[in-house]
């Protein structure tokens, strides 16, 4: 998995596991302390039946918590998760999930800046330039993700450039079953892609869901034109339709072979709202486009465990439950059961954790779910 010795590689993951620890019991501190923690979790300390001030020393104690509930981040007051140390902050709430029903909130001051700033260390300036114009191709309204691309482009210089999108109005035409209603909604959303990218705005980069990026490009065909000639190098995407297959079809059909051969660079990306971004070993075509995503530790963790005991990973390459730890001073998750299922991957050089491939709809839930423009 690494091109790194291995004695050189156990060194990074027992360093890693180190700065994970010493992270997860300053964060534990920051929540549960009366002068800076987060109403939420002093009020829940209080149903405990250990004192996570003493007793939550290392990551693995962690598993001392509940599972966290779904059903805690819907509704409000939305004030009972800012902690008493950022009360005095601007705050933003993002929507996650809820496509029916009541969505759940997040309060957000600057993870989604730090986040995004980590995530654009990762991307090669060769293919998405410093001082290059993006396009947000997705979701909009309350969505972490359209300020969280903008402040990408602008953290890297560029000036970010988006669209309209309803991904709940999707959903709804999906259920309803108007699919030519659905047609027209997608067109009308790629209308709004190419006539911006054709302005002479010099956009270099875009984010794009799987589903919007083919989309995307075969508009651009049938007008005699293409991602390449419109001048797009860098593709940041992400959803769980990006599966090894997609990736071969879009790198070879779509973008016309390799970012050497097309000038064309995409990177994958797992994430939501509650995670941040996991950043994906780089796919090849050696490695059959396998994708396998690792989580920003120290400030999330994703484990892969056993269906029937969430506190039990699976061995590598095994199948299993995405789990989230999220573990900043604004959001503390414990134990938070991700929609998804996945393979467990071992630790590499650039990212010596736990990483998790194969990524797609937990299998309980896949008949259930409505995948809109992901």
């Amino acid at each position: 998995m690494s091109d790194a010795p291995q004695d050189q590689l156990d060194q990074l993951v027992t360093t890693a596991k180190e700065r994970l620890d010493a992270h997860t019991y300053e964060t534990v501190q920051w929540h549960f302390h009366e002068s800076t923690g987060c109403p939420f979790w002093l009020e829940k300390k209080t149903e405990l039946n250990f004192d996570p001030l003493s007793e939550i020393k290392n990551y693995e104690d962690l598993r001392k918590f509940p599972l966290f509930e779904d059903d805690w981040l819907r509704g409000g007051p939305v004030r009972r998760w800012v902690p008493k140390a950022l009360e005095d902050k601007p705050t933003y709430v993002f929507e996650t999930g809820g496509t029916t029903g009541i969505p759940k909130s997040r309060v957000v001051m600057d993870d989604f800046r730090i986040d995004y700033e980590m995530f654009s260390e990762t991307l090669p300036d060769e293919y998405f330039p410093r001082g290059g114009n993006w396009m947000m191709l997705g979701p909009s309204g309350p969505r972490r993700l359209r300020l969280a691309v903008e402040h990408l482009c602008q953290h890297r210089g560029g000036i970010c450039f988006c669209i309209d999108l309803d991904p709940r109005w999707v959903v709804k035409l999906i259920k309803k079953g108007w699919m030519e209603h659905l047609e027209e909604y997608k067109k009308h959303c790629i209308d709004q892609a190419i006539t911006i990218l054709t302005a002479g705005h010099e956009i270099k980069c875009l984010f794009a869901t799987p589903k919007l990026l083919d989309q995307l490009a075969l508009a651009l065909e049938d007008r005699g034109t293409s991602l390449k000639e419109i001048g797009v190098t860098g593709i940041f995407s992400g959803g769980t339709e990006f599966t090894p297959q997609w990736t071969r079809y879009c790198v070879e059909e779509l973008f016309g072979g390799p970012p050497e051969k097309s000038g064309i660079y995409m990177t994958p990306t797992y994430g939501n709202t509650l995670m941040g971004l996991a950043c994906s070993k780089p796919v090849t075509a050696a490695d059959n486009y396998k994708i396998s995503y690792h989580a920003p530790q120290p400030r999330a963790v994703t484990e892969v465990v056993e269906f029937e005991d969430p506190n039990t990973p699976v061995a590598y390459g095994d199948t299993g439950r995405v789990k989230l730890t999220t573990l900043t001073k604004e959001l503390f998750i414990p134990g938070f059961l991700e929609r998804d299922e996945g393979e467990r991957e071992k630790p590499f050089e650039t990212f010596p954790w736990d990483g998790v491939s194969g990524v797609r709809p937990y299998h309980v839930f896949a008949t259930s779910t409505t995948v809109g423009v992901y």
